[in-house]
């Protein structure tokens, strides 16, 4: 279900995240969607989402074939957090 290798594993890792946490947050019934950004052909989307330690995360994705590949994750803005506690019903 996802695509992983050095690369993303890597960058992830750089930024404080276990790709364990993404893949949770990914899989969280409340996410919500959120404005992604497109690279060249690529579609990117995005997702506000909680880990199961409750730790809220933006993570942008793009899907490939039958493949979710994580590009990037951060931890949530304040503002962000509240709009996920707010819809992610």
């Amino acid at each position: 279900m996802f695509d992983w290798d050095d690369e993303n594993r890597g960058h992830v890792r750089a930024a404080g995240f276990d790709p364990d946490e993404i893949e949770q947050a990914l899989l969280d019934p409340r996410r919500v969607g959120a404005n992604a950004y497109n690279a060249g052909r690529e579609r990117r989307w995005a997702a506000l989402a909680s880990t199961e330690g409750g730790r809220v995360l933006f993570v942008v994705f793009t899907r490939r074939r039958t493949s979710v590949r994580v590009i990037t994750a951060r931890d949530a803005t304040a503002a962000e957090k509240r709009r996920y506690r707010a819809q992610g019903k």
